[in-house]
């Protein structure tokens, strides 16, 4: 048994909806076997076929992993409705969060599978953490210059450069310069509270 098929550990997955009917029927739409979504997955068919029945719940990676497969969302993994969302985020909407110092604004309508951020950094601030999550992220400098370290090699952005790499890369985000940097972001992560602004430790206001 792979480790991603593990039991999730006490409160994983425990608190999801059921998702057993969405998991079959989005495969079947997708035109998938069980096989073949379970070898993409990094399941075996055998587990897989528990999910669909019924007889296991998916922990949260298992989620992100199958709405990749299936090109869909965890949020319709889970059955749940999405609202019509406007294609435009006008500037005037986009109200700052603040979270451990850095400030937020939502770029893109929430619930899709890549969140769009554009992201204050002040200089000095969550610099010493190391972020390590699935999915991929994007960024853009647009003003000020970044300190990006990737494993470990570190690179050093200056305005209109950008960066594209894999989340499960260890990764830290930090201001090069005391005026601080601000950034465009986007990143694909679970659709949950939790995953809504994972770059750093939530502390300030709710998202």
């Amino acid at each position: 048994m792979n480790a991603s098929e593990a039991a999730p550990s006490s409160g994983e997955g425990a608190d999801l909806p059921a998702v057993a009917p969405q998991l079959r029927a989005l495969r079947r739409r997708a035109g998938l076997t069980l096989e073949a979504a379970a070898r993409t997955a990094g399941l075996s068919p055998a587990h897989l076929s528990r999910l669909e029945t019924g007889g296991r719940q998916p922990s949260l990676p298992m989620l992100l992993a199958l709405a990749r497969v299936y090109g869909t969302t965890v949020s319709e993994l889970l059955g749940e409705s999405v609202a019509d969302r406007d294609a435009v985020v006008r500037a005037a909407d986009m109200e700052p969060t603040r979270a451990g110092g850095w400030t937020y604004f939502q770029a893109g309508a929430p619930g899709r599978g890549m969140q769009a951020l554009r992201v204050r950094v002040p200089y000095g601030t969550q610099g010493d953490i190391v972020r390590v999550h699935p999915g991929e992220e994007w960024l853009h400098v647009l003003r000020g210059r970044l300190r990006l370290r990737l494993g470990d090699t570190a690179h050093l952005l200056a305005p209109g450069d950008s960066a594209h790499f894999d989340s499960l890369t260890p990764h830290r985000l930090a201001a090069e310069d005391h005026d601080g940097v601000e950034l465009l972001f986007v990143h694909t992560l679970l659709q949950s509270p939790t995953a809504a602004l994972c770059l750093g430790p939530l502390t300030g206001e709710p998202s």
